[in-house]
C-alpha cells in the first residue's frame, strides 16, 4: 500500500479524531452490521488478516487497538473487492466522511476538495452554478428566487419549485445542502433538474447549462416615505466594505427609517456578523461564543458605526431560511430593541463551526466548536427568533410579485416613525 496515502490517513484520523472530542460530538452508532442471503464463494472460511507491521508502525501506541478493526477492513477491502485495483484516495476521503457523520451533528462534515472550494467561492461572492436563492431547510432543494438575468430565470425556474432529481438521481432523503452542491458546478456544463411545481400534475424538467454567478452581498435602496432598504445575503468577506458603501450612500439622503432584509441569509463568517451588526449599535455585546469546557468568548461592537442613531428607528426582515451568522445580527438588534423583526420564525442554528483545511489539498472538515448565545444568553438552536410580528409569504405571493412581509415592515416602520 502507498505509505504516503497510509500516513495521511493515519494523520486524518487521529486528528480529526481530537478535534471531533473537543468540539463535544457524540457518536450514533449508525452503522449497523448486515447480512445478507445469497451465493457465496464455494472455499475454505476466510481468514481475517491482523494489523500489518508496517500499519502499526505507522499508528500512535495508544491507538493499535482501536485502530485495529480499521486496518483489518482496509485490508480486506484490498484482497477481496471485486473490481480491483480500489481507489485509496475515495477510501480515504469515505472514512473521513464517516467519521464526521458518526458525530452525529448536521453541521460538521467533511467537504472533498471541490465542494470546500466551491463553498469559500460562495462567501466570495462569485460562484458557477445556475444563479438561483434557494431554501435548504426544506425536504428537498427549493428555489426561493431566482437571480435576475441568470442561467436559472432564463430556463423558467420559479419560486416554489422543488428539485426532486438531478441528472435523473433521485434526492428523496438526500440533506437538501447536498443536493445545492450537486447544482453547482463548473460554468458551460449542463445540470438538468427535475422539479415538482404547484399545479403541475407532472414533475417537469430543466436541461440549465451553469454560468460564472457574481452577486453583491450587500445593496440597497431608498423605498417611497424616506425609508432606506438594505438587503444582505451572505456573510462573506466582501460584506462588510459592500454595506458601507450602501450605508454611506443612503445615510447621505437623511433616511427616517431602515429596513434590514435577511431573508433566506444562509450565514457566513461570525466576524463579519459582528462588524455588520456594529453598524446599527454603538456599544455592547454582540454575542457570546461559549465552550464545551464551559469557557466563552465575548464580542463587543466596534465603533464608528454608521447607522447606530436610536432616532432612526428600525426593523429587520427574516424568515426560515434566516440561519446562523444573519441571526446573530437580528439577535442581537432585537434583544437591544434597535429594531423589530418581522416575517416568520428564523432556522435556528445556534453553533459555530470553523472549516479547517486538511493537508495535500484534500479538503476540509467542518467541525461544530462552539455554541453562541445573543446579548440576553438566549440559545436559539432549533428554536429560531420570534419574529415581533408574524407575517408568512406564500407561493401564491410569489407568483403574483407580492411581499407581505416587505409590506408588513414598511408599515411597522411609518407607525414607529410617526411615534
Amino acid at each position: 500500500m502507498n505509505n504516503t496515502i497510509k500516513g495521511i490517513l493515519i494523520v486524518f484520523c487521529v486528528g480529526i479524531l481530537m478535534l471531533g472530542s473537543f468540539a463535544g460530538g457524540f457518536v450514533t452508532g449508525n452503522l449497523v452490521p448486515v447480512s445478507l442471503p445469497g451465493i457465496t464463494e464455494n472455499s475454505s472460511p476466510t481468514i481475517i488478516p491482523t494489523t500489518s507491521p508496517e500499519q502499526q508502525n505507522a499508528t500512535p501506541d495508544e491507538m493499535q487497538t482501536l485502530f485495529a478493526p480499521f486496518w483489518e477492513a482496509w485490508n480486506l477491502v484490498h484482497e477481496n473487492y471485486v473490481d480491483q485495483p480500489v481507489d485509496d484516495v475515495a477510501l480515504m476521503q469515505g472514512a473521513i466522511s464517516g467519521m464526521m457523520d458518526a458525530l452525529g451533528d448536521q453541521h460538521s462534515s467533511y467537504m472533498n476538495p471541490e465542494d470546500y472550494e466551491t463553498a469559500n467561492a460562495g462567501l466570495e461572492g462569485e460562484y458557477e452554478g445556475i444563479g438561483a436563492y434557494v431554501d435548504t431547510t426544506t425536504e428537498y432543494l427549493t428555489i426561493t428566487s431566482p437571480i435576475s438575468g441568470s442561467p436559472a430565470e432564463k430556463a423558467g425556474l420559479l419560486p416554489g419549485d422543488q428539485v426532486i432529481a438531478i441528472d435523473g438521481e433521485d434526492m428523496t432523503g438526500v440533506d437538501a445542502e447536498v443536493a445545492r452542491l450537486k447544482v453547482l458546478g463548473p460554468a458551460g456544463t449542463t445540470v438538468v433538474l427535475t422539479v415538482l411545481r404547484e399545479g403541475e400534475s407532472e414533475p417537469l424538467e430543466f436541461s440549465i447549462v451553469r454560468a460564472k454567478i457574481t452577486i453583491a452581498s450587500s445593496s440597497g435602496k431608498m423605498l417611497d416615505n424616506g425609508i432606506a432598504y438594505i438587503e444582505i445575503t451572505t456573510f462573506g468577506s466582501k460584506t462588510t466594505p459592500e454595506l458601507l458603501a450602501t450605508l454611506n450612500e443612503l445615510m447621505a439622503q437623511n433616511p427616517k427609517g431602515i429596513i434590514l432584509d435577511l431573508r433566506n441569509n444562509g450565514g457566513g463568517y461570525l466576524q463579519t456578523a459582528v462588524e455588520v451588526t456594529s453598524q446599527f449599535i454603538s456599544e455592547g455585546v454582540v454575542l457570546y461564543e461559549q465552550y464545551g469546557d464551559g469557557s466563552r468568548d465575548t464580542y463587543e461592537a466596534m465603533p464608528n458605526g454608521l447607522a447606530t442613531d436610536k432616532n432612526i428607528p428600525m426593523v429587520v426582515l427574516i424568515n426560515e431560511g434566516t440561519a446562523s451568522a444573519s441571526e446573530i445580527v437580528a439577535g442581537a438588534l432585537q434583544d437591544y430593541g434597535r429594531a423589530k423583526l418581522v416575517g416568520t420564525v428564523s432556522y435556528g442554528k445556534g453553533s459555530v463551526q470553523n472549516w479547517i483545511p486538511l493537508s495535500g489539498e484534500n479538503g476540509a472538515v467542518r467541525i461544530t466548536i462552539a455554541k453562541w448565545l445573543t446579548p440576553k444568553e438566549n440559545w436559539i438552536h432549533e428554536v429560531g427568533l420570534t419574529p415581533d410580528y408574524a407575517v408568512e409569504l406564500t407561493q401564491e405571493d410569489r407568483k403574483a410579485d407580492l411581499d407581505p412581509q416587505l409590506d408588513k415592515a414598511i408599515e411597522v416602520l411609518l407607525e414607529m416613525i410617526n411615534q
